[in-house]
């Protein structure tokens, strides 16, 4: 019998496939080893996930030529059952509610409710319909208004008790939420305020904690209870995984820009300050770390919201027979007609994403005069992109796709030059590099180099 000890074990657990890859070489960094990837389909549904975990090792396994294979280190990213759910509730939208959700969106979280103001109770019996996995309380500068956060607090704690809290807000509320939290019996985690005052934000630690709420409680999920008999190490959301290793790569490479085109959503993450002459003129301060998710924009689950997106001039183009392939499009293109839709689609889910995501220059009438100004994030420093995800690291036209977005962009969008270096994710193991990199950056970071060509 030949067995095989290596350093890592790493699963992506998604919706509907559990990738697990292998990698060995890791202790000194030196020398670090993408083995083999094997996937099959998440066995959430089925009730537990390890039997989807323990066919993937034997599909690698059988790749590696070997009867038995074990690991020193099992870690995972999952954004199966729900992923990250949560919802955000603040005082003003574009202030403390807008820094809540950029400190939800960071760590990887799934939004699924944001409210600004005192909760109605229409508001209530939706975040309970929801049952989201965290929730999250912010609103107040330091020393400002603490009402509306404590009304919140208050209410959700009463309807919600059994569901873990962030709070985030107010610094001089922290211990009237103490209060409350322990005569409701909920369980309370405090950070920093996400907006201690105007114009600045400080999302980084709410962040952080939100993640290791996820890994807490990931065990609640359904499906998922058994997921630590199998996983010894560190388990993050999928897309938070993607953002740590977004942001040891801007150590590397500068300022970047991440694009991953899925079938349900397409996620883009920046890593960039943007350019002082920009900050200036901005009209609100944007995180030096930011993601956003489109629920609309997927290739399979929503092809159809997409194609009903899709510019009149780039569905003319298509060929009949593509046109005619969107009712069957599977998540696997088999024929050349399927191709050039999908082509078609994640040309068209690239375009809307970033128009979401980039901030733009335009102009304002004040006593002084028509002045210029900017809303949201800057990426004309962005040097390098990089493609990840099924549709970007699998299409053969990914990087012609995105030059021909960024070139036929409008003066007043604030996007990379059209000539910035495309980076593609061909392994598809940023998530899992990601993960890594909380125990071994310096392998993280030459795996990836190894995968994109960097």
């Amino acid at each position: 019998m030949k067995n095989l000890k290596i350093d890592l074990l790493l699963a992506e657990i998604g919706s509907t496939t559990t990738v697990l890859n292998a990698f060995d070489g890791l202790e000194n960094g030196e020398s670090p080893v993408f083995l083999a990837q094997a996937s099959t389909a998440t066995t959430v549904e089925d009730g537990d996930v390890r039997l989807g975990l323990n066919r993937a090792q034997a599909a690698l396994s059988a790749k590696l030529k070997v009867d038995e294979l074990s690991a020193r280190h099992y870690f995972a990213t999952s954004s199966a059952a729900g992923g990250l759910s949560m919802t955000v509730h603040g005082l003003v939208r574009d202030m403390t509610v807008r820094a809540a959700r950029e400190a939800a969106l960071g760590s990887g979280a799934v939004l699924r409710l944001v409210t600004a103001g005192k909760l109605r109770r229409s508001d209530l019996t939706q975040v309970k319909e929801i049952d989201p996995r965290i929730i999250m309380v912010a609103g107040g500068v330091d020393f400002g208004e603490r009402d509306t956060a404590i009304f919140n607090f208050e209410h959700l704690a009463r309807e919600l008790p059994e569901t873990p809290f962030l709070y985030a807000g107010n610094c001089e509320n922290q211990h009237e939420i103490e209060l409350i939290a322990e005569e409701q019996e909920v369980e309370l985690h405090l950070s920093e305020n996400v907006y201690p005052e105007i114009d600045r934000l400080n999302i980084e630690p709410a962040r952080a904690i939100i993640q290791e709420i996820f890994e807490e409680h990931i065990v609640e999920a359904p499906g998922m209870a058994h997921i630590y008999d199998q996983v010894s190490g560190k388990i993050m959301p999928t897309p938070g995984a993607v953002m740590k290793m977004a942001e040891l790569l801007y150590t590397e490479v500068g300022d970047l820009l991440v694009i991953d085109v899925g079938g349900a959503t397409t996620d883009i993450h920046s890593v960039t300050p943007g350019s002082d002459a920009m900050q200036e003129i901005a009209v609100a301060p944007e995180p030096f770390a930011k993601r956003t998710v489109e629920g609309d924009l997927g290739v399979f689950i929503n092809r159809h919201l997409v194609f009903a997106e899709m510019p009149e001039k780039l569905r003319r183009q298509l060929s009949p027979e593509a046109a005619a392939a969107l009712d069957g499009l599977g998540e696997q293109p088999r024929t050349e007609a399927e191709w050039e839709l999908l082509q078609a689609l994640t040309e068209t889910c690239l375009s809307r994403a970033l128009e979401r995501h980039a901030g733009r220059i335009f102009e304002s009438y004040s006593p002084q005069g028509r002045e210029k100004m900017v809303k949201g994030k800057d990426l004309t420093q962005v040097s390098t992109i990089i493609l990840t995800g099924g549709a970007l690291a699998h299409l053969d036209t990914a990087e012609e796709i995105l030059r021909r977005v960024l070139s036929t962009a409008s003066a007043d969008k604030l996007y990379p030059a059209a000539d910035a270096r495309v980076i593609i994710d061909r392994d598809y193991i940023m998530a899992s590099l990601g993960v890594m990199a909380s125990h071994y950056p310096k392998g993280a970071l030459k795996l990836f180099k190894n995968s994109a060509d960097l």
